[in-house]
């Protein structure tokens, strides 16, 4: 029987994009399989490389405009547009890789070109919005994006400055899903501003004020809307983008490998598969907790498909092997520095030699 084997690896983010990273680990399989029919899936959990993961999935339009990124400077940014769908990578208008380390500061980080997204694609005539959350550089609850759509709608009609607010009622029409694998609420020890602002630049101090300002911000909503969704699973998501797009726009919360899964036909294409060889940078504890290698780990149970899991570098491979992995290699020889390991040449050839050792272990035809 031909082997059939799916590769779906998330990007190695500032090395490889996904495509990048299944094409190595296909020069892999084909090198130990030359008679292997091999899938690639580009693959994204709601971060960098969503909008090509949808794009390649089912097709669309990328439509390109200037918006403002996390430090209102104008720079150039790209949703996707499907029939009435539109697909928008939060990290194309806000996202950290926009900033250099010494620009990072989520106290004045603005998610205001993400409103500037989702303005343009209802002005285009979109009525379903599937925003990705990943990669953000922002901690502002999404006021930032609120405050772009209010703007925009203040301009279309007559609005007091008591109620500008009222203007996010003009998406009322709109439906919204978020994409994310994060299910931190929005306020507390396991909040925005807790477990993601210091990877973002902010000081134990910051993160105190962030909290403080995140507590505020929904309890004046609450009062105005009369219902609190600062707790909801993926509330806490973007710097708490989740929580304005939860709160105000009534927005369904969906895993992002979910969504993208479905895209792909994905249960379909497991139907005479063999195996599945996913992966990401790093894999751990983390991995477990709704990460892109353990949502397609969980599709490829339920047929009984063996997964190989790769990474740029792993901890806790008991944990990854208990949970199902079939087997859980690190690309990388321990005694390679850093920055070698994270040039995409020296990358790819480590992703094809060890896939191509891992597959030593499955018969190449049976």
């Amino acid at each position: 029987m031909r082997q059939k084997i799916i590769i779906a690896i998330d990007s190695f983010k500032g090395c490889l994009t996904s495509q990048e990273a299944n094409q190595a680990a296909a020069e892999g399989v084909i090198a130990r399989m030359p008679d292997a029919e091999v899938i690639q899936i580009p693959v994204s959990d709601g971060g960098e490389g969503w909008l090509t993961a949808f794009q390649s999935a089912m097709g669309g339009e990328r439509v390109t405009l200037t918006v403002r990124d996390p430090l209102l400077r104008p720079i150039t940014a790209n949703y996707l547009i499907h029939g009435d769908m539109a697909v928008i990578e939060m990290a194309q208008a806000s996202g950290l890789t926009l900033l250099s380390p010494e620009e990072r500061n989520p106290l004045i980080a603005t998610s205001y070109g993400t409103g500037q997204l989702v303005v343009d694609a209802v002005r285009r005539g979109c009525h379903h919005i599937i925003v990705g959350l990943g990669g953000s550089a922002t901690s502002d609850c999404g006021m930032g994006m609120l405050h772009a759509i209010i703007d925009h709608f203040a301009k279309q009609t007559v609005i007091s400055v008591h109620s500008r607010w009222d203007a996010i009622h003009e998406l009322d029409d709109i439906r919204f899903t978020i994409a994310t694998d994060v299910t931190n609420p929005l306020c507390g020890d396991q909040g925005a501003a807790h477990v993601f602002a210091p990877q973002k630049g902010a000081t134990p101090e910051m993160v105190l004020r962030l909290d403080d300002r995140a507590r505020l911000f929904a309890e004046m909503s609450a009062r105005h809307f009369g219902y609190d969704r600062q707790d909801l699973p993926g509330a806490g998501a973007a710097g708490g983008l989740g929580y304005a797009f939860l709160q105000y726009m009534n927005a369904t919360c969906r895993s992002g490998i979910d969504l993208l899964l479905e895209a792909v036909h994905f249960d379909e294409l497991l139907g005479d598969a063999t195996l599945v060889i996913t992966g990401e940078g790093a894999a751990d504890r983390q991995t477990l907790m709704g990460k892109l290698p353990y949502g397609i780990l969980q599709h490829a149970k339920t047929r009984q498909i063996p997964v190989c899991l790769i990474a740029g570098r792993i901890a806790d491979q008991a944990a990854l092997l208990q949970a199902g992995f079939a087997q859980v290699s690190c690309i990388n020889p321990a005694s390679l520095p850093l920055s070698e390991a994270m040039k995409p040449e020296i990358a790819q050839k480590n992703i094809s030699a060890t896939v191509c050792s891992a597959l030593h272990r499955y018969p190449s035809s049976g």
